[in-house]
Parts: C-alpha cells; structure tokens; sequence
C-alpha cells in the first residue's frame, strides 16, 4: 500500500474511532424483526462480495491510470446492522471470512461520507468503496415507479442498494425491490432501474 493509501485509510479509522467513542453505534445485540430480515439480506450479499474478494483485487490491479494504487483496503460501507453482519462474518474466532478482516474496513455510510468530504479521494486512487445496504422508507411519491409489484395494507417497499467502484472493471451498482409485511421480507424484483427525479431525488436520502 502506497504512504499516501496508508494516510488516507489511517485517517479514516481515526475519524470513524472518534465518532464511536463520542456517539456509540446502537445496541443490535438483539434486533426487532425488521433489523433481523435486514440483517439477512446484507449478510446474504456480503458473503458473495467476500468470497470473490479476489477477482475484485484482482480487477483493481489492472487499472492503468497512474493515481489507482494497486494494493488498498475494501471500505464496506453500510447500516449499523450491515456493521453487525460484517463483523460476524470476519469474526477472527471463527467468522466464515475469518482471515479477510484485514483486507475490509467496515464503515457506516454516515461515517464514510463525512471522511470523504473531509479527505476527497473523487479517482478511488487510496481505496476500493464496497457498499451494501437497505433503503427502508421509500417515499410515497416513488411508490408509482413500482406499481407492478402492489403492496398490501402495512406493508412497505425496500430498497436494497449495493455495488462496488474503484475496481475498474469490476465496478457495478445493483438495486433489488424487497417488501416488508411486518413480519418477514420478500423479494420482489432483482436489479431494478431506478428512476429518481425532483422532489423525490431530494428525498430520496
């Protein structure tokens, strides 16, 4: 890892190290069922990041371009309980990708946006963004954008968003369309194409 990689990735844990001793990540030692289902869907992801991990390094070790070190860490940006499903499997007594914690740097998106606002890396040359994560109020006013997929009373759309830049060409973004009823998630309709405009774009957060 080149110095300037090193500084950037060492800033990055400082911040994220201060932000959590000022303001600790809730308790999810026992999430509601609707964390729980979360969970499982960015876990269920994850795993498959994790294990090609290596063709994703690989697919960065082929840029070209003179600022893309060739040798970073994986920044995971997630929820909190995407931190949670992260940290089981990389648990080092055992996770299923116990001997990968070194290479991903698990990060909130909270926490991972401010750094970069703070330590612009625009060209991805200091580090690899993994993000994977649940957008779980959908506002009313996109709710037209999947009326193929009806919902039912109490029920409600999520938004699974997730993907990979700095890779070359292994960069992707991917949405896929659950439902909540309360009780359990459903998926709906894989890789979706979302279409944000006006107000619903600067709502849609």
């Amino acid at each position: 890892m080149r110095p300037t990689s090193r500084r950037w990735l060492d800033g990055l844990r400082e911040t994220v190290a201060e932000a959590r001793a000022a303001r600790p990540l809730p308790d999810l030692s026992a999430p509601s069922a609707a964390l729980a289902a979360e969970r499982m869907i960015l876990a269920a992801r994850l795993t498959t990041w994790l294990a090609g991990i290596d063709a994703l390094a690989a697919a960065r070790r082929t840029r070209t371009d003179a600022t893309a070190d060739p040798d970073v860490v994986i920044v995971l940006s997630t929820s909190p309980i995407g931190i949670v499903a992260a940290a089981d499997l990389l648990d080092p007594r055992g996770g299923p990708f116990a001997g990968l914690g070194s290479r991903i740097e698990p990060v909130t998106e909270l926490e991972y946006r401010r750094w970069c606002m703070r330590a612009p890396d625009e060209a991805f040359g200091a580090h690899v963004i993994l993000w994977n994560w649940l957008k779980t109020r959908v506002p009313e006013q996109r709710h037209a954008e999947f009326a193929r997929h009806p919902l039912g009373p109490h029920e409600a759309y999520w938004l699974h968003r997730t993907g990979v830049t700095g890779a070359g060409d292994a960069d992707r973004r991917e949405s896929h369309l659950w439902k909540w009823n309360g009780r359990h998630a459903s998926l709906l309709e894989p890789f979706v194409t979302e279409v944000i405009t006006g107000r619903a774009a600067r709502d849609d957060r």
